[in-house]
């Protein structure tokens, strides 16, 4: 069977929704083919057992690290991608990410393009993600053209409280940017919102934004459940014809004028690297050799900081972070990264990554009193950092760098928490098969002979192919890379509709 549309995306995740929301008035017909299904409310999404400790919503998906051990990454497929799960942080690249700068290990090689470039497009995505925040708190904070549309999350009485410390131990907390609904969360059950499923409209994730927004465009549909294995050029290899997508068991076709990959920077990679053809041996749109390559993961830890003393009352928790750290005012010189608060840590969270077996009165007694940080630093972008197809599996690849600078920050707010009252505070840094805030593989710029996409997200090989996710950024910052992701996306849109 083939079908026919103007445009494909492939993928419902923040990029993907992302450009069909900027593309949907334009009257093209747009077909989003997404592999997984609409996320369903069930008693479970909001359980910490089911999800944290039983892992209720994970997919049974594996990929293979180059040490020949097979690892779960996280990723889930439902409408609205990762999204549905995310912790619904959207900063702003900082503007001093856009430009070249040395770190403790390494350069961080800057953008094709300055924050000035981006920042209407910031705009737009925090207009459709209804992002609630501040621009008067954080001393980083890049200039808005426009204040947040409302008013940041407020603080719980506990979140006050260490706000106040905080302060006092001479750190210039903020009011972290967010997708969140408070009341409609709530309302459905008193709990936090990362790493929850995202089952009703209270976390503005892709589904709920963006999608929802093209998707009441009658040119605008999604497939779901439709797995896309390969893309099929013409004899040229200058455009890709049809997207081959396996849905209910049965190979499926879908010709387009256009195409647009936004599955995510390691599936986007595998999907482009499977594509091969006399064309294109090596990949589809890989004569540069960096499809797949500079793969960036952040380097994250989570932090405990204990006061044996005062209870933690708080149900959402995650309202602050601070970025005093964040640029080269420190005795270091260097860059060391973003430190935010994790969503609240219930007992039976604490159990499920507890580093040995502990019973729940335990973790539970030590949560009353704990609050989470997670700690973020710049990961480089290495060729040799990579992810490739072997077998038709996923091989990742990832090389650490800017450690030094990642020890260096825990350091740096291990001794904040303590002047801040805090005696005990505990640290857990993520191995390297963990992959939340995947980016790279498929990297922008104005070089084709040293990047894959140009600075509209279009392929510099293949004249009708996007790439509209984290793929194509050419430097991980230290932040959540969503809102990033989505300006892009929105910006090609602009490019694309131009066009048609």
């Amino acid at each position: 069977m083939t079908q026919t549309a103007d445009i494909v995306i492939i993928g419902s995740g923040v990029g993907g929704a992302s450009l069909a929301h900027s593309l949907a008035p334009s009257g093209l017909r747009i077909v989003i083919l997404e592999r997984g299904e609409q996320l369903q409310d069930t008693p479970e999404a909001r359980d910490d057992v089911a999800i944290f400790q039983k892992g209720f919503y994970r997919s049974s998906e594996e990929w293979l690290g180059t040490d020949g051990q097979s690892f779960l990454p996280g990723n889930y497929y439902y409408v609205g991608g990762n999204s549905k799960f995310f912790g619904a942080v959207m900063y702003r690249y900082r503007r001093e990410d856009f430009s070249a700068r040395p770190h403790m290990d390494g350069i961080s090689p800057g953008w094709p393009m300055s924050y000035d470039d981006l920042s209407p497009w910031y705009d737009r995505a925090e207009a459709i993600f209804r992002v609630r925040g501040s621009t008067q708190q954080d001393p980083t904070e890049p200039v808005h053209a426009k204040p947040y549309a409302y008013p940041a999350v407020p603080d719980e009485p506990a979140i006050a409280a260490v706000r106040k410390r905080l302060e006092k131990a001479g750190i210039h907390p903020s009011s972290l940017p967010l997708a969140i609904d408070l009341d409609t969360w709530l309302g459905r059950a008193p709990t936090g919102w990362d790493a929850f499923p995202n089952t009703g409209e209270g976390k503005i994730d892709a589904e709920v934004g963006p999608l929802k927004s093209a998707l009441d465009h009658p040119n605008v549909s999604i497939v779901t459940g439709a797995r896309v294995t390969r893309l099929d050029v013409d004899e040229s290899g200058r455009r890709v014809v049809a997207a081959v997508y396996i849905k209910d068991g049965v190979e499926q076709r879908i010709s387009a004028g256009r195409f647009a990959v936004a599955a995510g920077a390691v599936q986007s990679a595998a999907l482009l690297l499977r594509s091969t053809s006399m064309a294109h041996p090596t990949g589809l749109g890989n004569t540069s050799d960096q499809l797949g390559r500079n793969f960036m993961n952040h380097n994250t830890t989570a932090m405990l900081a204990i006061d044996p003393f005062r209870r933690n009352s708080s149900v959402y928790q995650k309202t602050i972070g601070f970025n005093d750290f964040y640029n080269e005012n420190n005795e270091h010189g260097f860059p060391l990264g973003n430190v935010q608060l994790l969503g609240h840590i219930t007992g039976n969270i604490l159990k499920a990554n507890f580093p040995v077996p502990a019973p729940r009165w335990l973790t539970s007694l030590i949560a009353r009193h704990a609050y989470g940080w997670f700690l973020t630093s710049e990961d480089l972008p290495n060729p040799e950092s990579r992810v490739t197809v072997r077998d038709d599996r996923i091989v990742m690849h990832w090389i650490r760098s800017n450690m030094r600078a990642h020890e260096a920050l825990i350091a740096k707010t291990r001794a904040v928490m303590r002047k801040a009252g805090f005696p005990i505070v505990l640290t857990h840094t993520f191995g390297r098969k963990t992959t939340s805030h995947q980016c790279g593989t498929a990297r922008m710029g104005s070089d084709p002979k040293t990047s894959v996409v140009d600075m509209d997200c279009r392929s510099h090989d293949v004249e009708n192919l996007y790439i509209t996710d984290a793929s194509v950024l050419p430097t991980s910052a230290a932040v959540n890379p969503a809102l990033t992701v989505s300006a892009l996306a929105i910006k090609a849109g602009a490019s694309i509709a131009r066009q048609a």
